[in-house]
């Protein structure tokens, strides 16, 4: 392993789509303020940091092969962060490319999370398993906060994709926009929207525009984490996979499809899958190396 930053881009198997995130493979020899000062200097969304091996197997759950289990933190530019979908994504074809395909395990502040990596016709794909989700409503008057921070007239909600917060690992706020238009227009007050999702303790907003029964449009306002637009959150896919399950939007086996940063010019695709019976999302996409 190395103490490297390497640079990999997430839901996306072209270097110029997707999100990237930073990955450093061995940062055991980096406290708190030194990740959080790589990853300031590299200005990602996140960057993800392997800081040891997985701790013990909580009851239920498998143990990792000998040299598959990693703790894991995640830092934005701004703060640490519970979890991320895309820099785990990003760190998990990292590791791939030199232990090999397979089952990993990372444990993170959020809880463990399961990573299946596989290679289809030589490219790397990486399957995260949240950590059991839950959804909760919104406050009125927070609700009305966040969509004047937006600049987004209450007319322009879908009325299918009623607002709640949803959790998998961090919480996110989920709006539904009515039209594809209204997502593509993205002007809103940074520091006003910022401490409104402090308040809350809120990692994006996840704007969703639906364009089919299991197709999505989306979007992650991200200003807690120093950037305007995250191109395309995993951890928010997860999030809205346990939103439209609670909301019976979709069936309860589904596999949706959400495209993301579109709009940024980055554009990537997220796999949703649920699974009756089993509370966890999966989320998967393809990863690769930023030359």
């Amino acid at each position: 392993m190395t103490t490297e930053v390497l640079r990999y881009t997430a839901f996306s198997d072209d270097p110029a789509g997707g999100n990237p995130a930073g990955v450093v493979l061995d940062a055991s020899g980096l406290d708190e303020d030194a990740m959080l000062a790589v990853a300031a200097r590299l200005g990602y969304s996140e960057t993800a940091f392997l800081t040891g091996p997985a701790g013990p197997a909580e009851p239920g759950e498998t143990a990792p092969e000998p040299g598959r289990g990693f703790t894991v933190r995640y830092f934005s530019p701004k703060a640490e962060v519970p979890f991320c979908g895309h820099a785990t994504v990003a760190a998990a074809v990292a590791l791939a490319e030199r232990i090999g395909p397979g089952e990993l395990v990372f444990d993170t502040r959020a809880g463990t999370v399961p990573v299946s990596v596989t290679s289809e016709e030589g490219r790397l794909r990486a399957t995260l398993t949240s950590v059991v989700p839950h959804v909760e409503d919104i406050a009125a008057d927070d609700l009305a906060e966040a969509l004047a921070a937006l600049d987004w007239p209450a007319a322009d909600l879908d009325p299918e994709l009623p607002p709640r917060v949803a959790y998998a690992g961090a919480r996110h706020l989920v709006l539904g926009a009515a039209t594809r238009a209204r997502l593509a227009d993205l002007a809103y007050d940074f520091p006003r929207l910022e401490a409104l999702m402090r308040r809350l303790d809120l990692i994006t907003v996840q704007l969703v525009h639906r364009a089919g029964p299991t197709l999505f449009h989306v979007r992650d306002p991200f200003p807690v984490g120093g950037v305007v637009e995250d191109p395309a959150t995993g951890a928010a896919a997860a999030a809205f996979g346990a939103y439209a399950r609670q909301l019976a939007l979709v069936p309860e086996d589904a596999v949706l499809t959400l495209h993301q940063g579109e709009d940024m010019g980055r554009p990537g695709v997220l796999t949703v899958e649920l699974r009756a019976g089993d509370p966890r999302v999966r989320v998967a996409g393809a990863g690769v190396r930023i030359p």
